[in-house]
């Protein structure tokens, strides 16, 4: 009884274990970025998923798909410009997959197929373009291989995203000249930067000479201006004091009679006769000079 209890046993825990591991293969819980690609007797049914997936055991079998945008690095790969330069590239490149059952059926390992599509991409891309313009033009580079790499991964039911050069490394010898041309464009620019520098200083210090000529100049004139006016307004003023001394002598003279200028004769005889000298003059006038007081007298 203890030998077949523990058959019996034995049998029991098996079947359990056999039916656990059934149920484990045949319930799935899918999350929301993935798709459960099922084939049930090789035939493919379609996308399941996300959440409680339910499949026949032996019957089904289930690719798992993810849906979230992935990033691939492709690493530095050698390639020939169109003018004949070697050169080592390395990009990354985003992809999504829009069709899960397309990206399964229509490739076997879309990894290593990507992989290489890109790689032969990439030289196909940097051989129609000359070294200058890989150097100089990532973006027109990056476009190239996105549209390419696009045109081919349609088919597979994933979309390129996005693609993005890192490193572009010329050889040697040609970043030793690009080196030197750097240099040398440098010190132009400097040469340059300092040839404008001094002109437009020079063309400063003539402005401002310029300008201080202009002012000294509007300075002279005004200057002139204001003394020719002073001197004008001065001489108007000694005028109308000339003509107003004149008027006031004119006036004066009006109102002096004959006999207060005899009296200023009389005086200036006076005054001769003091001098020294014993030659005397008398005037023409002096006998009329003496009518006058005559006249007066008999008057």
């Amino acid at each position: 009884m203890d030998i077949l209890s523990n058959v019996w046993l034995c049998l029991v825990g098996a079947v359990l274990l056999i039916a656990f591991v059934i149920a484990g293969n045949a319930i799935r819980i899918v999350p929301e970025y993935q798709r459960l690609v099922v084939f049930r007797l090789g035939r493919c049914i379609g996308p399941k998923g996300p959440g409680l997936i339910f499949l026949i055991p032996v019957v089904d079998r289930a690719v798992k798909v993810d849906l979230r945008e992935q990033v691939r690095e492709i690493p530095h790969q050698t390639a020939i410009t169109k003018d004949n330069a070697s050169i080592s590239v390395d990009f990354i490149w985003y992809y999504k997959v829009l069709d899960p059952v397309e990206s399964v059926l229509q490739v076997g390992n879309f990894e290593a197929a990507a992989q290489g599509m890109a790689t032969t991409t990439l030289r196909a891309v940097i051989g129609g373009i000359s070294l200058d313009d890989a150097l100089s033009e990532r973006e027109h580079i990056n476009s190239m291989l996105r549209t390419r790499l696009d045109e081919v991964t349609e088919r597979w039911g994933v979309k390129v995203t996005n693609v993005e050069i890192r490193e572009i490394i010329p050889p040697r010898e040609i970043q030793e000249s690009m080196n030197r041309q750097m240099t040398a464009e440098r010190i132009r620019r400097a040469v340059v930067t300092e040839a404008s520098g001094t002109r437009e200083a020079a063309i400063t210090v003539a402005e401002g000479e310029k300008q201080s000529a202009i002012l000294r100049a509007e300075g002279s004139k005004q200057s002139a201006i204001l003394e020719a006016e002073g001197q004008k307004q001065a001489q108007e003023f000694k005028a109308e004091g000339y003509a107003k001394a004149l008027e006031h002598i004119f006036g004066a003279a009006q109102q002096i009679d004959q006999k207060t200028m005899t009296l200023q004769y009389f005086d200036t005889l006076k005054s001769i006769g003091d001098s020294p000298s014993t030659k005397y003059i008398f005037p023409l006038e002096f006998t009329s000079m003496l009518e006058n007081f005559t006249n007066g007298g008999k008057k």
